[in-house]
């Protein structure tokens, strides 16, 4: 067979395929040629170019976007949200939604979840999620305390139970603090049974959404409570602190900033969170973007759920001297 008429057979079958919708056995009928032969010639009409694919990614989506955060961070997965502008409230519902979106597609059947308590951007997730029937998480575990100003502790608690709920799982919340007032008081918490029992959950965790902070505390973080004085959070900031996940604080290149304020937090360690198989940091915001990074430069999460505006700042060239790392 010359090369023209093997070509022309390939047309044949690609417009049959990709024109008419017929199947590779309805095609193997028709022309009388075996269903290897049908798929040898559909991977060579794209390998000739006769059929060419283009992906034309809807309005409001950002392949690209995401693909260069993949790429640039080592991302496991990246989802970039639509954003109409740098305020709080939108910032937090596009990447709530978005959150909720992806939690409700990838859940693993038996998957153990760990969630932060005190962030914003998770509870508009919880908020967001419908009742998964797909599959059913094994339990929910905080992963930071969840004790605070009784006004506000209702949003911690919520976060683990209806997420819990909404899941098919079993919550396991943390009676404790999110920071003890000494470290001899988190000493005793920490012999607290029940507490122990849920801290001993940490290692099961096969899933973790977290938030990302600034130094700056974020107005429901500090209405529970749970935040430390100025004079250590500018401590903080002198050993070049720029966010914290869970409460445990890191700088620009994602490193454990140490210090004595660290012996009065309950939460999951750095350590710990690396541990874990898929890590989700919901996290936005122009305030936020140094912490961010810090965060996927320290490989704190593996994916990065985040809006469109913040995308762009992450992604910005970054100065001639500021790609290495420690």
């Amino acid at each position: 067979m010359s090369r023209i008429d093997e070509l022309r057979l390939i047309t044949r079958v690609a417009l049959l395929y990709y024109g008419e919708r017929r199947t590779q056995s309805e095609i193997s009928a028709s022309l009388h040629l075996s269903q290897a032969s049908i798929s040898r010639m559909l991977k060579r009409a794209e390998k000739e170019g006769i059929v060419k694919i283009s992906i034309v990614p809807p309005r409001g989506t950002f392949v690209e976007l995401e693909a260069g955060l993949r790429q640039r961070f080592g991302l496991a997965e990246a989802i970039v949200a639509d954003c109409a502008d740098d305020g709080e409230e939108t910032v937090l519902a596009s990447i709530g939604t978005a959150a909720a979106h992806f939690l409700e597609s990838s859940l693993d059947q038996g998957e153990v979840i760990g969630i932060s308590s005190w962030s914003a951007s998770l509870l508009r997730m919880v908020d967001a999620i419908h009742p998964l029937r797909r599959a059913s998480a094994d339990s929910v575990v905080q992963i930071l305390g969840g004790i605070g100003n009784p006004d506000v502790q209702a949003h911690a608690t919520h976060l683990t139970a209806r997420l819990a709920q909404l899941t098919g799982a079993q919550p396991r919340l943390l009676p404790a603090p999110g920071v003890a007032g000494t470290a001899a008081a988190k000493r005793a918490l920490l012999a607290d049974p029940y507490v122990r029992a849920t801290l001993e959950e940490f290692g099961r965790v096969t899933l973790a959404l977290v938030g990302i902070g600034a130094i700056e505390p974020s107005r429901m973080l500090a209405s529970s409570g749970n935040v430390f004085l100025a004079s250590e959070l500018d401590e903080l900031g002198r050993q070049g602190a720029v966010g914290d996940v869970c409460l445990r604080f890191f700088n620009a290149y994602g490193a454990p900033v140490r210090a004595p304020l660290d012996d009065r937090v309950i939460a999951i360690g750095l350590d710990e969170l690396r541990r874990v198989p898929r890590v989700v940091g919901v996290a936005g915001g122009r305030r936020k973007v140094a912490a961010i990074k810090g965060a996927l430069l320290g490989r704190l999460v593996n994916i990065l759920i985040t809006d469109k505006l913040t995308a762009e700042r992450l992604l910005e060239p970054a100065p001639a001297n500021d790609e290495g790392r420690p």
